[in-house]
């Protein structure tokens, strides 16, 4: 019980995570703005937003929890 848990959390990676996520948010929100069926531009950003927002959350939760597997991963191979 007295293992020493690593700090899995570092600027670094904040930053990664950050980058990724608006690069996903962006591509998204490109992607199903063409598929808004509507013709007011502020429908279209609105529903458009929301969708992306809403998948680049779940983005984040994959990284995150690719991140804890990986390392889960990396500590057993290292026993």
């Amino acid at each position: 019980m007295a293992q020493s848990e690593k700090k899995s959390l570092s600027p670094l990676s904040l930053a990664v995570d950050a980058v990724l996520v608006i690069a996903f948010f962006t591509l998204l929100f490109n992607l199903v703005k063409i598929h808004v069926p509507s013709s007011d531009p502020k429908m279209i950003m609105l529903w458009s937003g929301l969708t992306a927002a809403c998948m680049s959350g779940v983005f984040w939760l994959c990284i995150q929890m690719f991140r804890v597997v990986l390392k889960a991963q990396r500590e057993a191979g290292k026993k």
